[in-house]
């Protein structure tokens, strides 16, 4: 059995948007409180985060993260990297380096972003990563559980969804291979990206994703990196199949 935390469920800029006094951003609803992109997996008593955005220590924070047993990335991009830092306590309290899986792209961006990590004379204090090197191949984690990666097309740039067993996460998707929506089949959840209701070109709008729903067809979908342009939390909802639930930070499920 795994169980998910929802850690945050909001798109780059999260949601209340700074400056933005619409009915979502001033909603009293915690609900439509969006912190940046991510989810907390745990896996026979091990924890793991899939990305580390800007608001990371603030999520460990909120739903007390006592352990930390790796990080899982998507891509690059600065609202799933940009809180990396933070894995410093769980370094300290656990004595040792947090694994860290990720493509060559990552990887890459770790190396130049946080280059002081891998300094020849490193500050005191720094956090300590172990780099685990990941492509579009099914991989184990050190528990045993095998994680298959789905590559998504995120406008031009490749990005990693992941399996493991049967949930399936994805996010920042736009266009999906039919070789890759082959391994998302059979899934009992899917987590999937919904930005907002027009198109976009870099991130499914809410009827693409409902489509790419019917056609992998999980048993239950959960939307994530919403937008404030999807509306409040009860009135989306009401617009979804019965199949389709509304992701929100501190959501909490078992699959």
């Amino acid at each position: 059995m795994l169980k998910v935390t929802f850690l945050g469920t909001g798109t780059s800029q999260g949601v209340p948007v700074i400056g933005c006094s619409c009915e979502v951003c001033l909603s009293n609803d915690l609900r439509d409180k969006r912190l940046r992109c991510s989810v907390l997996v745990e896996i026979q008593g091990k924890n793991y985060v899939i990305d580390t955005g800007p608001d990371f220590r603030q999520q460990m924070l909120k739903e007390n993260v006592q352990s930390l047993d790796g990080v899982l990335f998507t891509h690059e991009h600065k609202d799933h990297l940009a809180g990396l830092d933070d894995v410093r306590p769980f370094n300290f309290r656990q004595n040792k380096d947090m694994p860290i899986y990720c493509n060559e792209r990552v990887e890459e961006a770790i190396r130049r972003e946080f280059h002081y990590v891998f300094s020849d004379n490193p500050y005191p204090g720094i956090p300590k990563l172990a780099l685990e090197s990941i492509d579009i191949n099914p991989f184990f984690l050190p528990c045993g559980t095998e994680v298959i990666p789905i590559e998504v097309m995120h406008f031009k740039m490749p990005v990693l969804g992941f399996r493991i067993g049967d949930f399936t996460y994805i996010t920042d998707a736009k266009t999906i291979a039919t070789e890759e929506k082959k391994k998302v089949k059979g899934s009992k959840i899917l987590v999937v990206n919904a930005l907002q209701f027009s198109s976009h070109i870099s991130h499914f709008n809410l009827e693409e994703a409902l489509h790419f729903i019917d056609e992998v067809r999980p048993q239950h979908a959960y939307l994530t990196h919403l937008s404030h342009h999807m509306g409040k939390h009860d009135e989306l909802l009401k617009r979804l199949p019965e199949h389709v639930s509304v992701g929100y930070d501190g959501l909490k499920i078992e699959v």
